[in-house]
């Protein structure tokens, strides 16, 4: 009999060391939830029907089937508001939590995609980020553990189809699903509940409540229009309420009339069904536009242009820019000046909150934004407000690179206007890695932002610097389908470039990780072959050691050994006058320390201490702490092959210390199981954990 790379031994101590891997119970145990449900509106009306309809999928008697809702209206009649609204007052049905995702489906493009979400809900159910698996089945399997024996609500709001929803659901019979869309979702098996406009009665009771009285009464004239305006959308009475409340005189209580769909400068889409006079949402833009101040109504315009998942009023700043187009209505603004424009834009309903000092558009407001930026702006201007914010990411994506990872030679260089300032001063590295972490969905839009507008380099230059991403993050599924259109790009854009082979390298190494061997394989090759066809030594030589990586994830020890060693022979190719040269030592460690690991694999225990021991010498003379702790990783597995637990155990304890201030939480995982496994009385197996 034959597995695990060849020997029952490895089987029997992977065996033992897979048990000490924390199983989904035990993070339940030890880990709290972290609820990220929004809170309910103080006000609320109507809804009754559907509210009964939801009360009977939730308390009907278990029987195999999964208890899903589709709520399902028109943009802008509150169906997110009633998902919300129900979950905060069925509290009680669910005393193991409630669970919120936002799937942002207002395209395909726009989108989370299955395994993103699952990122989340493992998330909120406690699971820390770096022990989310990286594999979608993985992810699956730990999800539906982990909820099997509780009782939960989860809301997927925003969904955009069927397939995106369905690895997100459960039969487990203590949870509720309850999915938010525009419309009905084909293929979906859930209790519909359609989610249509308010009757005036009930228009006229959720008007009252948030403008007061007094305002309602006032303005008794003007309520017939402004009810037939609203179309019963909850969102657009409550964007027309402070409109109402305002006092006599005020600009705000200016007439507003719904325009023509078909005149100039309307915003409006002239296509049938998709005007303002149709849509309340747009009604409800168009009228909260009319009243902004002109640079508040630009950036309302320009930063609509791509939807960015939550921007910052640093972005805003970037897309109005510094040129003021021949007028004193559009100058640039800074971040405190940007700060106030989105204050205004938030305060008429154009723009909501995601988080501290992050917000976004409605799909449908941004849908009427984008409109009339094309019209007032123009195709140059909206193309040039693009660019700017893609650059102002780009800028902060290689300064944190930078930072991040300052010895990496596949960190793109710091352009000039950036090599003095690379980040604000005090900025450790694992901030860098936090920062990237936190606009990664950003990074993306703004990569295929460059692809559409054929800014190849800066598509280039955006995957490039994901490398910190994938290496200390283990961000690997969310930036897959990024890098391999960034390896498009350059192989088609930039042939014979260094950055096409280190681009493959890079899909490599997260194919790797996500255990999609195969694929993995052919983008090292491809690597490879780039790397080697523009005569790049330093790069030929990487590649072939990311097949190494690779042969060593599959227990194929003496072949990824081969490669280690071929590798070293292609370094001693390099002129040692030339610039590659200056890399060369460090190179060689990183070689050495692999040799040793497979060295580990093969059987050869004090060879592999050889090679160890050597590369940590040179970490830790070049004041490495990232290689460092790895490479004491190494030797501390090797120990533990031999049952030297007490030997192990402080060079785990030196590892952990060292990654501590590294941002590197995806290895931290792997040592506080590995350091578990000093406790077990069999060794754990041959190399596996992340390279």
């Amino acid at each position: 009999m034959t597995v695990c790379g060849g020997t029952r031994g490895w089987a029997r101590a992977w065996s033992a060391f897979a048990r000490t891997v924390p199983s989904a119970q035990a993070i339940a145990r030890g880990h709290a939830l972290r609820p990220a449900f929004p809170a309910s509106p103080r006000f609320f009306t109507d809804r009754g029907y559907a509210l009964k309809k939801l009360d009977r999928e939730a308390s009907r008697a278990p029987d195999g089937r999964p208890r899903i809702a589709l709520l399902h209206g028109r943009p802008g009649m509150g169906t997110s508001t009633l998902a919300v609204h129900w979950g905060c007052r069925s509290a009680h049905r669910y005393p193991d939590g409630r669970l919120y995702v936002d799937l942002q489906g207002s395209s395909a493009g726009s989108a989370l995609d299955a395994n993103s979400a699952l990122r989340s809900l493992l998330w909120q159910l406690g699971v820390p980020e770096a022990e989310i698996p990286p594999a979608a089945d993985a992810r699956i399997a730990l999800y539906r553990q982990l909820v099997a024996q509780q009782r939960l609500l989860i809301v997927l709001d925003h969904a955009h189809s069927a397939a995106q929803v369905q690895p997100l659901l459960t039969s487990a019979p203590g949870v509720f699903v309850l999915v938010v869309a525009d419309g009905p979702l084909a293929g979906l098996d859930a209790v519909p509940v359609a989610v249509g406009p308010l009757t005036d009665r009930y228009a006229l009771r959720l008007l009252t409540d948030v403008a007061g009285r007094e305002a309602v009464t006032g303005a008794r004239a003007e309520l017939p229009a402004l009810l037939t305006r609203c179309g019963g959308s909850p969102f657009a009475l409550r964007a027309a309420a402070p409109r109402l409340a305002a006092p006599p005189g005020s600009t705000l209580r200016e007439e507003t009339p719904v325009p023509d769909p078909s005149g100039p400068g309307s915003g409006s889409d002239p296509r049938p069904g998709s005007s303002s006079a149709t849509d309340p949402v747009r009604a409800a833009a168009e009228a909260g536009y009319r009243l902004l101040s002109p640079q508040a109504a630009r950036l309302y315009r320009l930063m609509s242009l791509r939807p960015w998942p939550a921007f910052s009023p640093g972005t805003a700043a970037s897309a109005l820019g510094n040129e003021t187009q021949g007028s004193e209505d559009a100058p640039g603004a800074d971040e405190s000046a940007a700060t106030g424009l989105i204050e205004e834009l938030t305060a008429a309903h154009l723009l909501e909150h995601v988080g501290v000092g992050r917000y976004r558009y409605r799909p449908a407001v941004r849908a009427h934004a984008e409109a009339l930026a094309v019209r007032e702006d123009g195709l140059g201007t909206c193309a040039a407000a693009v660019s700017r914010v893609v650059q102002g990411y780009l800028h902060q994506a290689l300064r944190a690179a930078h930072a991040a990872l300052p010895e990496s030679w596949r960190v793109p260089s710091l352009p000039e206007e950036l090599a003095s300032a690379p980040l604000a001063p005090g900025v450790e590295r694992a901030d860098a890695v936090a920062q990237l972490t936190a606009e990664l969905g950003n990074l993306v839009q703004a990569l295929y932002a460059a692809e559409e507008f054929g800014d190849h380099s800066t598509v280039v230059l955006l995957g490039q610097a994901m490398w910190p991403l994938q290496l200390k993050a283990g961000r690997h599924d969310e930036v897959l389908p990024a890098l391999r259109l960034a390896a498009r790009t350059a192989d088609t854009h930039l042939p014979g470039s260094r950055a096409a082979g280190a681009l493959h390298a890079q899909v490599a190494h997260s194919l790797t990780e996500l255990g999609r061997f195969e694929e993995a394989e052919t983008a090292a090759r491809a690597a490879a072959d780039r790397e080697a066809a523009a005569g790049h030594i330093r790069g030929h030589a990487s590649a072939i050691e990311f097949l190494g990586l690779l042969r060593l994830r599959q227990w194929r020890f003496a072949e990824a050994y081969d490669c280690f060693t071929q590798a070293m022979h292609r370094y001693a190719d390099i002129d040692p006058e030339s610039a590659e040269a200056a890399d060369l030592p460090r190179a060689r460690a990183l070689l050495t320390r692999h040799q040793g690991r497979a060295l580990r694999g093969i059987g050869h225990r004090t060879d592999a201490q050889q090679r160890l021991h050597e590369a940590l010498s040179f970490f830790e003379t070049a004041g490495e702490a990232y290689n460092t702790a790895r490479t004491l990783t190494d030797l501390a597995e090797t120990l533990l092959d031999a049952g030297d637990t007490q030997a192990a155990l402080p060079l785990i304890d030196r590892a952990m210390a060292a990654l501590a201030d590294e941002g590197a939480e995806y290895h931290l995982v792997y040592l506080r199981s590995l350091r578990q496994s000093c406790l077990s009385p069999e060794p754990p197996g041959p190399p596996s954990g992340p390279q």
